[in-house]
């Protein structure tokens, strides 16, 4: 397609693509960042080919870093040609990945107050929704000896080494043993497990850990606490539950709000606080014997329509009312469509590398450019006077992949920018006429009700050590 007759201001689009990248990924950033005399791999250079290689929508890795390379040469086209190998790109990329991401998630963070400052709080905290989700590797063997389930690992190897022994005579094996090894198989499989932080107001992400398939997500979301900016509320679902990691987060100068079920027990007339009819407690023995104060925690139960929904918090109602709390836990329903977003519209859910160092890599990458691209398409929309949280991620996610993909055309007319196509990167309004709700088919995971918390009075013991503790604490502040 010939250009060469235009006189208007629509540049080619890796013009666009280099007004983007000096947007999210300064040049002051990595200031302070050296390298050799004679590198092909400048640690800007380096991370902006990192980011287009995430987001590109081609199947083959090698093909991705292809068509990002080749971008980055005209981006970059006054500096030294980058190196021309993939293998080449990701030992280095392995090199600086810790030291480029502890430069960029801040900066991107400090983005997101700048852009979308009415986005930023919710019923006056700065709201974060926790979950994790695991996510589909290859089956390779150092895949397998680094994500697979420890236990299904142990399993795995004992196998091996009675496998040696069986003789050919005796290597037939019935239907039945046949769908138990497969069974095996499939649970041996090697998965990354995410857990995600995710800013409420913003639906954007802001930290995440990744651990084998096996990992816990309390201990990564404790390990996430010191990222979190002060006067935060974290909210979390029925599986975020535990005296230790509740404290953690108290501790930590956070607050939290969880929803509780039968996995949880809490008790009443402790006599600890101010006693309110909503008030519980949450003290089990082996806190108590270790001389651990009793968490006083407020119950909120709502109601969904459907059944009755309770949700723990150590705010009061004068901090957070019933109805904020209601609707802040709402609201992190939009964590589970980010999954969604990733895996399915982003087409994350199954990475394509077949090293642990490398798939590692390209999840974190791969959430990094997630997240930019929904970061700018929000600050299209709120530039342009629309609501920043009515952006379609598809739609963003394809604009900018059409970008990349023709990266040296120049469009045809405006509308086919990818500033314009940001702009108009809007979920759809209309009314549905159906349920969503899909049928009852056979492989359909049917999830067990968590039901109600279990409450009861604390006993005369409970009571009395309570006060002794409260005498306790009450004698160290006077000797102290």
């Amino acid at each position: 397609m010939s250009h060469q007759d235009r006189t208007s201001d629509i540049v080619v689009n890796h013009h666009t693509i280099k007004q983007v990248v000096n947007w999210l990924l300064s040049p002051a950033l990595f200031a302070g960042m050296h390298t050799r005399a004679g590198a092909k791999w400048k640690p800007r250079m380096l991370a902006v080919a990192a980011l287009l290689w995430a987001c590109s929508d081609l199947a083959n890795l090698k093909c991705r870093f292809t068509e990002a390379r080749k971008i980055v040469q005209h981006v970059f086209r006054w500096q030294l040609a980058p190196g021309q190998t993939y293998q080449g790109f990701m030992k280095v990329l392995r090199k600086w990945h810790v030291k480029l991401m502890l430069v960029i998630e801040p900066h991107i963070r400090t983005k997101m107050g700048e852009v979308l400052p009415e986005q930023w709080s919710v019923a006056g905290f700065v709201v974060f929704a926790g979950d994790g989700s695991r996510i589909e590797l290859p089956r390779t063997e150092s895949l397998e000896e680094a994500y697979s389930p420890s236990n299904q690992q142990k399993k795995k190897t004992q196998r091996k080494k009675h496998g040696k022994q069986r003789s050919r005579a005796n290597s037939h094996v019935n239907n039945k043993s046949q769908s138990a090894e497969s069974v095996e198989k499939k649970a041996n499989s090697p998965q990354l497990w995410l857990t995600l932080l995710w800013h409420v107001g913003t639906g954007l992400p802001w930290a995440w850990k990744t651990g084998p398939s096996d990992s816990s997500e309390r201990a990564h979301l404790q390990e996430m606490l010191v990222e979190l900016p002060e006067n935060s509320l974290i909210t979390v679902d029925a599986g975020f539950v535990g005296y230790d990691f509740w404290k953690a987060i108290l501790d930590s100068g956070h607050h939290f709000l969880a929803r509780v079920g039968g996995n949880v027990s809490l008790l009443k007339k402790l006599g600890f606080a101010r006693q309110h009819e909503h008030t519980v407690y949450l003290w089990p023995d082996a806190a108590a014997k270790k001389e651990q104060p009793p968490l006083v925690l407020r119950l909120i139960v709502i109601h969904d329509g459907k059944k009755a929904v309770y949700l723990v918090t150590d705010l009061n109602k004068s901090q957070l009312s019933d109805r904020q709390a209601a609707t802040i836990y709402q609201k992190r329903w939009g964590i589970e469509l980010f999954f969604r977003t990733f895996k399915q519209t982003f087409g994350r859910r199954k990475l394509r590398s077949r090293s642990p160092e490398n798939a590692k890599l390209e999840l974190d990458w791969s959430l990094l450019g997630l997240w930019c691209v929904c970061l700018l398409g929000q600050r299209e929309l709120a530039a342009s006077g629309k609501e920043a949280t009515r952006l379609s991620p598809a739609a963003a996610i394809s604009a900018l992949q059409t970008t990349l993909r023709y990266w040296r055309v120049r469009p045809d007319t405006r509308d086919e920018s990818l500033w314009n196509l940001l702009r108009v990167a809007i979920l759809d309004d209309y009314t549905r006429s159906s349920s969503k709700t899909s049928r009852n088919y056979p492989r359909k995971k049917q999830r067990q009700r968590i039901g109600r918390p279990k409450i009861t009075n604390a006993t005369k013991q409970q009571i009395n050590d309570a006060k002794q503790y409260k005498q306790k604490q009450r004698e160290f502040r006077l000797t102290a």
